[in-house]
């Protein structure tokens, strides 16, 4: 027998109701904000990941879908939101509109990785992207639309993680030296992944999830500490912002990303439930992204939010959607000229936005009653003999 892809999964009509509520309330408290909807292809050219979110990261080494097509191009699905959204703005000349350019996606995401509970291959993500201003004051509006979203689908007891990570290309060296300085005394003790990262992409020791490596996290040194003058600001008024929207926040010097695009302000939304997968919103500024896959330097700042996570979470708090179908009515029939009767009928009710289904033919009465309270109808119409 066919089955469906490992890491995938079909969305039978009984779990509509939830993503039906998360759709609609997800871009409900996007356009409150002023942002609009964007649909990107599902597959990109490949080089738009290598170049936007890095050869070192497990995205590009490990997870992508890439292939050739018939033409001999270089195709990857769609492997993160953000690098897509880019290149639209970038192709689309975005920037002659007034910036910032506000805008949300609901987006199929690829990647090969290990399936387990609210992670699969193919992935759906609701994501936010804010580009054109560098201003502290649009990280502020980013994260009070992703604490906003939480509090709209009535998920309690989350707790919101903030860091900055400085600029790639002012105290982002300084701090990376002082990292590789306190790992390289522990070199023997790493998992290999972490040995690589030492040279590739030193950052990513504070994000590796592995057991043997928790224990050197506790005194590595924070990237705060090294922050100049500028991003010291740019944090220090986010962090403001946010006090005057009495938004409860955590600094978590520990918090970095897994993609190589983010710098200052990074951020996650966490559950209480324990684990390493457990994270449902995260996002941070990307002001180098666009000049890195071609376009003018130009500054933005977003998050992505796992549709399958926020379901789990749902559940787990017994949160329960709307019904999205009517109860229909069921129109039962006896004979040939009672069904000419029912068709008809069910014309006409269907056009006053009545629900309807026509009872299988050649059934008894007894049998399509059962078939009506099978289908949860709360009314039957029943056709005989003295009503034809």
């Amino acid at each position: 027998m066919l089955q469906r892809p490992r890491g995938t999964a079909d969305i039978l009509p009984n779990e509509q109701k939830y993503w039906k509520f998360i759709h609609e309330a997800t871009a409900k408290v996007c356009e409150k904000f002023g942002y609009k909807r964007l649909d990107t292809p599902q597959f990109e050219s490949k080089d738009l990941f290598i170049r936007g979110v890095g050869t070192q990261t497990d995205i590009v080494q490990k997870e992508t879908y890439t292939f050739q097509d018939k033409g001999n191009e270089e195709l990857t699905l769609r492997a993160e939101g953000t690098a897509p959204a880019c290149r639209a703005y970038i192709e689309n000349g975005m920037k002659n509109l007034q910036q910032p350019v506000r805008l949300y996606y609901h987006a199929s995401i690829f990647r090969y990785e290990r399936p387990q509970s609210g992670r699969y291959r193919e992935h759906h993500q609701f994501g936010i992207e804010a580009i054109g201003d560098n201003s502290p004051l649009i990280d502020c509006e980013v994260i009070q639309i992703a604490t906003d979203v939480i509090e709209v689908l009535g998920i309690p007891n989350t707790s919101l993680f903030i860091n900055s990570i400085g600029g790639a290309s002012c105290c982002r060296k300084d701090y990376l030296l002082s990292l590789k300085t306190y790992y390289s005394n522990y070199l023997e003790l790493l998992c290999n992944d972490c040995n690589n990262r030492m040279e590739n992409n030193p950052l990513r020791l504070l994000d590796c999830k592995q057991k043997q490596c928790q224990p050197f996290l506790e005194d590595a040194p924070h990237s705060i500490d090294s922050l100049c003058q500028e991003c010291r600001d740019h944090h220090e008024k986010l962090l403001g912002y946010l006090d005057s929207l009495q938004l409860a926040y955590i600094i978590n010097s520990k918090l970095v990303r897994g993609l190589d695009y983010y710098n200052k302000t990074v951020f996650e939304i966490q559950p209480e439930t324990e684990g390493s997968q457990n994270t449902i919103i995260g996002g941070g500024r990307y002001d180098g992204l666009i000049e890195q896959i071609g376009g003018q330097s130009t500054p933005g700042i977003g998050f992505g939010c796992g549709i399958e996570r926020l379901i789990l979470n749902l559940k787990s708090n017994n949160i329960e959607p709307p019904e999205i179908y009517e109860k229909p009515v069921v129109i039962c029939h006896m004979g040939e000229d009672a069904l000419n009767i029912a068709v008809p009928l069910s014309k006409k009710l269907r056009s006053n936005n009545i629900h309807t289904i026509i009872a299988p033919f050649g059934k008894s009465i007894r049998s399509q009653m059962r078939y009506a309270s099978s289908n949860d109808s709360h009314y039957v119409v029943i056709i005989g003999e003295e009503e034809i």
